[in-house]
């Protein structure tokens, strides 16, 4: 959506509006124009990439479809190939701090040459709260909880131990038209030898030049911090939709590197597309991504 009308205070008694006009024309004719704030939120765009888990710290209530073709390294355990995810998405503002959100759910299809199955991704849903929401500093910061419910299909590795907590926290910085967003969580399995304990970090850096054309540059990464049970000898692990539970898997870190842009193309409609590379070897399940997206805000 475009800026949205600037808000407006009170208008001041005539008196002092009068003088406010004057000095407003005052300013003109020196070229130096009166610009009013505006809320600083309402030009930063959720993260298009790592959606599961890159939580948007900004409180809003939207419906995300979601869709990922992922391509699979060839050094993988499959052999290559490519995945496809279809998701929904789901937040709601239950007050201006306050959202529920509804994180994982959809289908995944993965094709390769040792592995070709399909099915449905686990549950997920909790909340996030806006601690921090400093609007003369353009600053917030949003602490929050999720939980996976094991309600997907074991084909596509869902479905498995008891659960897992994601406990996390996301900021965004506004430095005008520049928005720095960033997010730190932990996936905590409930069981540790079935689903692997690991950190996830990510960032994004966009810049609104105008409504039609918002790019970003983002990066996502994950660390793994115990090795668990359910594939011996696995050393990397599945990104953001798969906790392999890899036998060998504790202390690796595994990354993706992307750029893309968001789109408004309606007022309360954002158009996403993200590109991303693995970055750190093993690379493991991922090769190349690309996300696409659309943030319908109500």
């Amino acid at each position: 959506m475009d800026k949205k009308p600037l808000s407006r205070n009170r208008w001041l008694p005539a008196l002092g509006l009068s003088v406010l006009a004057a000095v407003s024309f005052s300013n003109a004719n020196a070229g130096t124009p009166v610009v009013e704030a505006a809320d600083w939120k309402v030009n930063t765009i959720a993260p298009v990439t790592n959606p599961i888990f890159f939580e948007d710290p900004v409180i809003r209530s939207e419906l995300r479809p979601i869709f990922a073709y992922h391509t699979i390294d060839k050094g993988f355990l499959t052999g290559g190939g490519h995945a496809t995810l279809y998701a929904l998405q789901l937040r709601y503002a239950l007050t201006d701090r306050l959202a529920l959100i509804a994180t994982q759910d959809g289908h995944f299809d993965i094709d390769s040459p040792g592995l070709n199955v399909d099915g449905w991704l686990d549950l997920a849903a909790g909340f996030k709260y806006a601690l921090i929401d400093d609007a003369a500093n353009q600053f917030i910061l949003t602490p929050g909880l999720t939980f996976h419910i094991p309600t997907g299909d074991k084909e596509v590795f869902q479905g498995r131990g008891g659960g897992e907590f994601n406990p996390f926290v996301s900021f965004a910085k506004g430095y005008g038209d520049l928005h720095i967003t960033g997010n730190v969580g932990l996936r905590i399995p409930v069981s540790t030898n079935e689903q692997n304990l690991v950190a996830h970090y990510s960032l994004m850096v966009d810049y609104y030049t105008c409504r039609w054309f918002i790019p970003f540059f983002t990066a996502n990464f994950w660390t793994n911090l115990n090795d668990g049970t359910n594939i011996p000898g696995l050393r990397g692990n599945g990104y953001d939709v798969i906790n392999f539970g890899g036998g060998n898997a504790n202390g690796n870190t595994q990354g993706t590197l992307g750029i893309g842009f968001r789109s408004r193309i309606l007022e309360n409609v954002d158009l996403g597309f993200a590109y991303e590379i693995a970055a750190v070897r093993p690379y493991g399940l991922t090769n190349n991504r690309v996300t696409v997206d659309m943030c319908i805000r109500f």
